[in-house]
C-alpha cells in the first residue's frame, strides 16, 4: 500500500561555502570534525550564513543549515533587483565594499560575497573584497555586515 506523502519544498537554496577538517588533540590522539559554512538565500531579500562542526558531513552541513536559518536577514531591494546605496563592512579581516549598479550590468563580484549576493536576490551590484584575507567564513560574514547597514528605502536620509 502506498500512502500519500507530502514533501516540503524547500523555501531556501543553499550553497556550502566551506568544509574544513578541524582537529582536538586529546590524550589518545587527535579527534577530526568537520566545520562547514554553508549560505542559504530565496534570492528574494532573506539570506543567512551559518557556521557548524558535526563528525560526518552531512550532519555539519544539516546543523549549519537550522543556524543559518536562525540568522536570516531580510532586505530592502531596490526595484528587486539592487541596493540602494553603497556600503562598506569590515568583519574580523576581511573587509568589503559593495556598491549599486545600474539594471542590467549584472553581479560583479568575487567569491564568497557572490554566493551572499546572488541568493539574496542582488542582481545587479559591484563588490570588492578589500582585505586580504582568502578566508571564506569571514568574507561571506563581512558581506552580511556591510548589507545590515543597508538604510530602507522608505526612511529619509
Amino acid at each position: 500500500m502506498m500512502r500519500d506523502r507530502y514533501i516540503k519544498k524547500e523555501e531556501f537554496k543553499e550553497k556550502v561555502l566551506d568544509i574544513r577538517r578541524v582537529t582536538r588533540v586529546v590524550a589518545g590522539g587527535k579527534r577530526f570534525r568537520f566545520r562547514i559554512t554553508v549560505i542559504i538565500g530565496d534570492e528574494k531579500g532573506r539570506v543567512g550564513v551559518g557556521v557548524a562542526k558535526g563528525l560526518d558531513v552531512q550532519n555539519a552541513i544539516e546543523k549549519a543549515k537550522t543556524a543559518a536559518k536562525k540568522r536570516i536577514l531580510i532586505l530592502n531591494l531596490k526595484d528587486g533587483r539592487t541596493i540602494p546605496h553603497e556600503v562598506f563592512a569590515k568583519y574580523s579581516a576581511a573587509r568589503v565594499l559593495i556598491k549599486p549598479a545600474a539594471a542590467g550590468r549584472g553581479l560583479r563580484a568575487g567569491g564568497a560575497v557572490r554566493s551572499v549576493l546572488s541568493l539574496a536576490g542582488i542582481k545587479d551590484a559591484t563588490a570588492k573584497c578589500l582585505g586580504r584575507t582568502p578566508n571564506k567564513l569571514t568574507n561571506a560574514l563581512a558581506a552580511i555586515e556591510a548589507l545590515k547597514k543597508l538604510k530602507s528605502l522608505n526612511h529619509n536620509l
